[in-house]
């Protein structure tokens, strides 16, 4: 077991404290935040530590630091981490820049440490379920596919929502790691990308909260169509946008040459599978309600189209298996290098719809391992 610090106290932090009643290798201690104010209400609700974050980075009681800051914070806070010795998991994206997480990856092997990174989705039931029916070549070598993400934007919901609107912010950003990281599972590293993006609105209304009624400027464009070539040959077309008000198509399909798969949405952990072989066969759902990562546990619905009101959320098995991969000395599954690879993913996406040419990646990685019940099992409390 790992003590665990938390810096930033904002939205998502609710969902990775629920973590520690999964698994039992997480102990959350401390937390931190720019507003103090919002550490110590956050501190005295969970049976926290309040601390500044100089304070929690110099605090020798803590091993691992879990930076749940906003994306334009991550290279900062991961970087003051790594200086400070200690291993680092952060929510995704790794960074908004490649060069920034590219400089956080070696420091991070030069110092021995450990850099972990969200989304860690597609370590449950519906991803792993997916890629083992791949890797079994029943549905025979993947050659195409399509993927997409697409509702009306944050704005419907988040008090403050301009971050996302702007320079390091983006549909892509937001919610592409999801997607790109649950593809370079299935079908290894990508290659290339050609994509074009477009902004169709200046400004955005404030939906929620105390600017309800308002506007606030949009700065990047907020739609992305874009075609990845993978090295294994496969070509996958996606769209990602905060402009779209309800659609139904589903999350990931993949087109192989013996069948063809719906791969569950990689925003969760549950399913189900869904296949189908021959011509006008029959789709067949392989449910993964008897996964330990896929069964439901969560009953909620955020409106956005195609997504389930019951499923399944078990954030914190990459911090989990990121612990337990420190303390057995071995290459943890959400690692830099794969995290590193999907932003080269995003910042690629985007060169490629600004200038209009196809770009090629700058990095590499290795394909995760598949994640086996068992030793999900010897994880969970």
């Amino acid at each position: 077991m790992k003590n665990v610090g938390i810096i930033g106290c904002g939205n998502i932090l609710e969902t990775y404290l629920r973590s520690e009643k999964y698994f039992n290798n997480i102990n959350f201690t401390s937390c931190a935040d720019i507003n103090m104010d919002l550490a110590e209400k956050t501190a005295r609700e969970n049976n926290l530590q309040a601390l500044t974050v100089d304070e929690l980075l110099n605090d020798k009681n803590t091993d691992v630091v879990l930076n749940i800051t906003i994306p334009q914070a991550h290279y900062e806070i991961s970087k003051k981490t790594l200086q400070s010795g200690k291993h680092v998991y952060s929510e995704k994206p790794m960074c908004v820049k490649y060069d920034e997480a590219k400089e956080l990856l070696k420091l991070a092997k030069d110092s021995s440490l450990y850099i972990g990174n969200a989304p860690d989705t597609f370590l449950g039931g519906g991803v792993q379920l997916s890629r083992k029916i791949i890797d079994d070549g029943s549905i025979g070598q993947i050659l195409t596919g399509n993927f997409i993400f697409a509702f009306p934007g944050v704005q419907d919901f988040h008090p403050k929502p301009e971050s996302w609107f702007q320079e390091g912010g983006g549909p892509v950003i937001d919610m592409g790691p999801y997607f790109f990281t649950t593809l370079v599972n299935l079908l290894g590293p990508a290659k290339n990308v050609r994509g074009r993006g477009a902004k169709f609105f200046d400004k955005r209304e404030y939906k929620v909260g105390p600017n309800k009624g308002k506007t606030f400027d949009v700065e990047i464009p907020t739609s992305y169509m874009f075609n990845l070539e993978f090295h294994n040959g496969s070509i996958v077309q996606g769209f990602i946008s905060f402009d779209v008000q309800n659609h139904m198509r589903n999350h990931i399909e993949l087109y192989g040459s013996h069948g063809s798969i719906i791969v569950p949405d990689p925003n969760m952990f549950g399913g189900p599978v869904i296949t189908s072989k021959e011509l006008g066969s029959t789709w067949i759902k392989h449910s993964v309600e008897d996964k330990p990562l896929g069964k439901t546990n969560i009953k909620n619905h955020s409106g956005r189209s195609n997504e389930a009101s019951e499923q399944s959320n078990y954030r914190g098995i990459g911090l989990s298996e990121m612990i337990d991969s420190i303390e057995n000395d071995r290459i943890h599954r959400c690692n830099g290098d794969l995290a590193l690879h999907v932003l080269d993913i995003i910042e690629c996406s985007m060169i490629s719809s600004i200038y209009k040419v196809e770009v090629d990646l700058r990095s590499t990685c290795e394909r995760p391992k598949p994640l086996f019940d068992e030793e999900i099992n010897k994880l969970l409390k």
